[in-house]
C-alpha cells in the first residue's frame, strides 16, 4: 500500500533553462516577500515550510502561513490538504500583486492546527497589510447569495465593515443559505484575498472562508426581511444614509484625455488613472497636472472621484504605445494612450458621440469621439472614412468591465481626443458595387443628354428634370440598402464574438447574401455535408453561382451558393455578395471549431483519445449524485499496467506511447456503450461501470485483464503485457469520489502484490 496518508505530494511540470547558473533557493517567506517585482518575474526557486490556512480541492488556490508571513501558492486540484497541515512547498516565484508561488510540489509533513486568526479591520485589509493572512473580521451582511461555478455551489456575501465594503465567499455549500444571515452582524474567519486588475492593482477585498462553520452570527438582525413593510417605489431614497470617511488623495501625471464636466485621464509611465471630474475649465493634452480626489473602484478598475484639477503648464507629452488587438483584449493597457490598426466596418454619428466600428484580427471594437457639448446643434463635420479603409487609431484604451488577469479576453474600445487621432493607412479598393453603380448612372445621364439634343427645347428641359429626379431617388435607395447591409454585417460580427449557435449564424449569413442579391435564394454547404439556408426545390432551373469558404490553413470549409434567374445576365454584384458572405462564414466556422477543439482538449487525453482524469472525476461525481437520488449501484475499476516503465526504458518512449494507445483500444472494446474508460495519468486507467452487483463489476474487470492475453506487435517488437486491477462498488466500498478511488486503488495494490512473483511484460523482436 502507498503511504498516502503519511505524505501527499502534488507535482506540476517545470522545465529548467539549460546552460543557466542555478539561482540560490529561497527558504523563508520573509526572503520571498523581500523580492522586487522584476526579481519575482524571473521564476526564482523556493523551498519552504508553512501551515495550510486555506485550500479548495476543486480549485488551484492554496494559502499558507508561517508565523507572521503568509503567501499564495498555485497548486494542483484534488490534493489531500487539510486546514492546519504543515507542508513543504517547492516551486518558483511569480510576479503578481505581491510575489506568489507556482507550486511544483507540495508535500504534507504532518498534521497540525492552523495559526490563530488575526483580528482585522478594513484599513488594514485595504492597505494590503494582511494580504494572504488568516484573519477574523466582524461585519454586517448586506447580501448573501448562492453562486454556481461549474458544478460547485458557493456562498457569496457582500459585507459592511467599519470603514468600507468587502466581499466574502464560502466554498462548496451543500445546503441553502441560512435565512437569518441578512442584516446580521457576523464574525468570519478566512484568508485575505484581494481583487486585482491586469495591472496587478488592488480593486477590492475578497475574504475566502473554507466552510460555513467559519461564519458565526454574533448579533441577529433586528427584523426579518420578509416582515419589512412595503416602501413605495418613489420613496426608496428616504432610507438612504451614508457616512463616508474616505480621505482625499493627490496624484500627478500627464493629461492624455479630457472630457469637460465628465472625466480626465492621467498617465505616468505605465500607470494610468481614470478620474471623474465636474471641471469644465480648458485643459491641455500633454501637460503635467496635479489632481486631488477620492479613491474608488468602478467596474473592476481603479478610479478617482470628484477630481479637482490643477494644471502646471509644464509639457510632458506621452508617446502613444503601439499595441495589437490581442494586447488590448487582455486589458493590461486600460486607460493608457495607445495606437492600433484596424479596418473600418461602419461609422455612425449620434447626438452625443461619433463612433467608428473597426475590425482588427478577430476582434471587433469601437473608436469613439465624444462631442464636447452634445446640446450644440452645430456639430463639427464627422471625418468621413469609407468602409474597408485600413486606419491607425490613437486614443485611450477602455475595457467593458475591469481587466481581471484570471479571466479571458475582455471587450475594449478607444476614446479619441480629436478626429486627428484616426489616420488612413490604406484606402479601400476602388472596384466596389457602389462605384460601379455610380459609373453606370453617369453613363445613362450622358446618353440621355445626347438623345435630348434631337428634341425641342421644352422636351429637353422636361427630360433633364426626370433624369435628375431618378438620379436622386436611385442614390437615396442605394444608401438605404447599404446602411441596412452594414447593420446586418455588424450584427453577424457581434454574434460571432458571442455565443450564438453556428447553424443560426450561417443561416443569417445566407439571408444577408440573399438581401444583397434582391431576394435570390442563397444557401451554404459545409464539408461534413450539412446544408443551411434557402435551398430551392427547383434549383436545377436556376443559374447557380458559388464560391468556396476558405480556411486560414488547409482545405476549404465548404461552399456558398446563390441561385439566379437564367435569363438575367450576371452583373458582378453576386460575386461581391458571395465574397462578403464567405469571409464572414470562415470567421464564424473557425471561431466555433477553435472553441470545440479547446473543449475536447480539456476533457480527453491527447495520446489515447479517451477521457482524461478531469472528465473521469466529473463523471464519477455525477454518478454518485444520481445513485444517491435513485438508490443506484455502480462500479469503479482501477487499472495499473504492470512493468510499464521497462517498456519505455527498453524500447523507447515512442513504443511506450503506441503501447498505451493499443492498450486503451483493447480495454475500451471490453466495455459497453454507457461505460466510461479514462486515462488517469501515466500508466493508470479507470473505468466506471453500470452494474447491478459486485459480480458484474468483477466480470468486467476479468475481461479487462484478459484483453492483455494476446501479445502486442509494435514497431517490429512483440510485447507481452499485463495489468493489475482493483474494484470498488458504490455504496458498499464508499459514497464519495475520494473514498471510492481510495478503495479501488487499495484493491489494485493488493492484486499487484500477489502477482509480484509472476512474469511481467516482455518483448521479442
Amino acid at each position: 500500500m502507498r503511504g498516502w496518508k503519511l505524505a501527499v505530494t502534488v507535482v506540476l511540470g517545470c522545465t529548467p533553462v539549460l546552460g543557466a547558473a542555478p539561482p540560490s533557493v529561497l527558504s523563508t517567506l520573509r526572503a520571498i516577500h523581500a523580492l522586487g517585482r522584476s526579481e519575482a518575474a524571473q521564476g526564482l526557486p523556493v523551498s519552504f515550510e508553512a501551515t495550510v490556512t486555506y485550500y479548495n480541492p476543486r480549485d488551484v488556490d492554496l494559502f499558507v502561513q508561517d508565523g507572521a508571513d503568509a503567501i499564495y501558492v498555485a497548486t494542483k486540484q484534488g490534493a489531500d490538504f487539510a486546514l492546519g497541515d504543515r507542508v513543504l512547498v517547492k516551486g518558483h516565484t511569480r510576479d503578481s500583486f505581491r510575489t506568489d508561488i507556482i507550486g511544483d510540489s507540495v508535500t504534507v509533513l504532518h498534521h497540525g492546527v492552523p495559526p490563530a486568526p488575526l483580528a482585522a479591520d478594513f484599513d488594514q485589509m485595504i492597505g494590503a497589510q494582511l494580504d494572504c493572512k488568516r484573519v477574523i473580521v466582524r461585519a454586517v451582511v448586506r447580501s448573501a447569495d448562492i453562486v454556481v461555478d461549474e458544478d460547485r455551489h458557493n456562498l457569496y456575501m457582500h459585507l459592511l465593515m467599519d470603514g468600507g465594503y468587502i466581499d466574502a465567499t464560502v466554498v462548496s455549500i451543500d445546503s441553502a443559505v441560512p435565512r437569518d444571515l441578512l442584516d446580521s452582524e457576523v464574525e468570519i474567519t478566512g484568508v485575505v484575498s484581494g481583487k486585482f486588475d491586469s495591472k496587478n492593482q488592488l480593486t477590492g477585498i475578497l475574504l475566502q472562508a473554507p466552510s460555513l462553520a467559519d461564519v458565526r452570527i454574533v448579533k441577529p438582525a433586528n427584523t426579518v426581511s420578509a416582515s419589512l413593510p412595503i416602501t413605495p417605489m418613489d420613496e426608496v431614497l428616504s432610507s438612504y444614509h451614508v457616512r463616508d470617511l474616505t480621505r482625499r488623495i493627490r496624484v500627478q501625471g500627464t493629461i492624455t484625455y479630457f472630457e469637460p464636466g465628465s472625466a480626465i485621464v492621467l498617465q505616468n509611465g505605465t500607470k494610468s488613472l481614470w478620474i471623474n471630474t465636474q471641471s469644465e475649465k480648458p485643459l491641455h493634452l500633454g501637460y503635467l497636472a496635479d489632481v486631488t480626489g477620492f479613491p474608488n473602484a468602478t467596474g473592476g478598475s481603479l478610479t478617482l472621484s470628484l477630481g479637482e484639477v490643477s494644471e502646471s503648464y509644464v509639457q510632458a507629452p506621452i508617446t502613444p504605445k503601439p499595441v495589437t488587438e490581442s494586447e488590448l483584449a487582455a486589458g493590461a493597457n486600460a486607460f493608457e494612450l495607445v495606437s492600433v490598426e484596424g479596418t473600418v466596418l461602419t461609422s455612425v454619428r449620434e447626438a452625443a458621440q461619433d463612433e467608428y466600428v473597426l475590425l482588427a484580427g478577430s476582434h471587433v471594437f469601437s473608436a469613439i469621439y465624444h462631442h464636447m457639448d452634445p446640446a450644440d446643434t452645430q456639430l463639427p463635420p464627422m471625418k468621413v472614412i469609407p468602409v474597408g479603409t485600413r486606419v491607425r487609431v490613437t486614443g485611450i484604451s477602455t475595457v467593458t468591465y475591469g481587466s481581471n488577469p484570471f479571466q479571458g479576453p475582455v471587450s475594449f474600445s478607444l476614446l479619441l481626443r480629436s478626429f486627428d487621432d484616426i489616420s488612413i493607412v490604406a484606402k479601400p479598393s476602388l472596384i466596389t458595387v457602389r462605384n460601379l453603380v455610380w459609373t453606370v448612372g453617369l453613363l445613362v445621364v450622358v446618353l440621355l443628354m445626347f438623345a435630348g439634343r434631337q428634341w425641342a427645347l421644352e422636351r429637353k428641359v422636361h427630360l433633364q428634370t426626370i433624369a435628375l429626379a431618378n438620379r436622386i431617388e436611385a442614390k437615396a435607395e442605394l444608401e438605404r440598402r447599404m446602411a441596412q447591409l452594414e447593420q446586418r454585417r455588424s450584427r453577424i460580427l457581434e454574434d460571432i464574438n458571442g455565443s450564438r449557435p453556428l447553424v443560426e449564424m450561417l443561416k443569417e449569413i445566407t439571408e444577408m447574401v440573399s438581401f444583397h442579391l434582391d431576394g435570390a435564394p442563397c444557401w451554404c454547404e459545409i464539408t461534413d455535408g450539412a446544408r443551411f439556408g434557402d435551398y430551392p426545390a427547383a434549383a436545377h432551373r436556376l443559374l447557380i453561382v458559388q464560391e468556396d469558404i476558405p480556411a486560414r490553413t488547409g482545405p476549404a470549409l465548404g461552399k456558398l451558393f446563390a441561385g439566379l434567374e437564367p435569363n438575367v445576365p450576371p452583373t458582378g454584384a453576386e460575386r461581391d455578395a458571395l465574397s462578403l458572405g464567405v469571409r464572414l462564414a470562415t470567421l464564424a466556422i473557425e471561431t466555433r471549431r477553435l472553441y470545440t477543439n479547446l473543449v475536447h482538449r480539456s476533457e480527453f487525453d491527447l495520446l489515447t483519445e479517451i477521457h482524461n482524469r478531469f472528465s473521469f472525476e466529473r463523471h464519477l461525481e455525477t454518478l454518485i449524485q444520481q445513485a444517491r437520488e435513485d438508490a443506484g449501484i455502480f462500479g469503479l475499476i482501477y487499472i495499473d499496467l504492470d512493468e510499464f516503465k521497462q517498456v519505455n526504458d527498453q524500447f523507447g518512449h515512442k513504443v511506450g506511447d503506441v503501447y498505451l494507445q493499443e492498450v486503451a483500444v483493447r480495454m475500451k472494446h471490453q466495455l459497453r456503450g454507457g461505460d466510461m474508460l479514462a486515462r488517469l495519468g501515466g500508466d493508470e486507467f479507470g473505468a466506471l461501470i453500470s452494474v447491478p452487483n459486485r459480480v458484474g463489476v468483477e466480470e468486467v474487470a476479468q475481461r479487462l485483464i484478459r484483453s492483455f492475453d494476446e501479445p502486442f506487435a509494435i514497431e517490429g517488437y512483440i510485447l507481452r503485457g499485463s495489468a493489475s486491477v482493483g474494484v470498488a462498488l458504490y455504496p458498499e466500498d464508499g459514497t464519495t469520489k475520494d473514498s471510492l478511488l481510495t478503495a479501488a486503488d487499495a484493491a489494485m495494490y493488493v492484486t499487484k502484490h500477489i502477482k509480484q512473483n509472476t512474469k511481467g511484460t516482455h518483448a521479442d523482436q
